[in-house]
């Protein structure tokens, strides 16, 4: 475990490591805690380049720079989240984004006591009293290539842990684990769980439990088959009705007598005949 700058390690941390042991697997062993960073991700990046190894974790109390998919900004205040990201070297599975997403969604469940769910590709989320979905944790997989074969997948994970003064574009669809329950989880025993459910979740893939994890996701997604739905391809919009998930993850959806695989990108729910294209 390395400190770096305001990450500071305290002595009860070091105990909850110790304890935690095997659970964590291969992300145990090299972990880096920082105050502020441009992006977790990014830091993970300039590590591998460095010869970082396989299972690297990188935590940050903020982040300047946070980003999730398609070049949105990530909101990243201080101390109010969990901004963690992995390095893997030899998983090449195209599930991993899904297995993310189910371990975050297990570890928010367990430790919290929170009833999330997911959503299409990578959204993690929870309703509210009142009844409004709002999106608490979200996950963004940067792979990079060398002589066209893939070298290695960060996986960057961001969880609303505390309440903020949400940005206004963010008002209406951001939430935090205490936003919903009225409570405040320990940020380290969130990082804990969440690293030992994902280490879980990556040694199936590599037994080959790929047909387990889709199963999982699906019973956490219930969005995922029978819904209507709405994307984009170019500036056409289409639609059609989820199906569940194929043997690679990708979404599959029946549009009118035929059957499409989307495989990332966007999806929005259409919640009645009153949302018009």
């Amino acid at each position: 475990m390395k400190d770096h700058a305001e990450g500071t390690i305290t002595g009860d941390q070091q105990l909850r490591w110790k304890r935690a042991g095997e659970r964590l697997g291969v992300f145990g062993a090299h972990l880096h805690r920082y105050g502020t960073v441009t992006s977790t991700n990014d830091v993970v990046a300039a590590l591998a380049g460095e010869g970082a190894p396989h299972g690297t974790v990188v935590v940050a109390k903020r982040q300047t720079a946070g980003r999730g998919r398609h070049g949105n900004d990530w909101f990243s205040p201080f101390e109010t989240g969990l901004y963690v990201s992995v390095l893997l070297r030899r998983m090449t599975s195209p599930v991993l984004p899904l297995a993310a997403g189910v371990a975050v969604a297990d570890t928010l469940r367990h430790t919290a006591n929170l009833e999330v769910w997911l959503e299409w590709p990578n959204d993690v989320v929870a309703v509210t009293a009142a009844g409004e979905s709002r999106k608490v944790a979200g996950i963004l997989t940067e792979a990079t290539t060398v002589d066209g074969k893939l070298a290695r997948v960060v996986v960057g994970i961001g969880i609303n842990l505390r309440e903020a003064s949400w940005p206004a574009a963010l008002v209406a669809r951001a939430g935090s684990v205490e936003g919903v329950t009225g409570t405040c989880v320990d940020r380290d025993e969130v990082l804990i769980q969440l690293l030992a459910a994902l280490s879980a979740r990556c040694d199936d893939l590599e037994c080959g439990g790929v047909a387990d994890l889709l199963q999982r996701w699906e019973s956490l997604a219930p969005s995922s088959n029978g819904t209507m739905v709405e994307w984009s391809v170019g500036s056409t919009r289409r639609r059609g009705v989820t199906e569940g998930l194929n043997e690679d993850g990708a979404l599959i959806v029946r549009v009118g007598t035929g059957y499409e695989c989307l495989v990332g990108g966007e999806v929005r729910q259409v919640r009645s005949w009153l949302d018009t294209p």
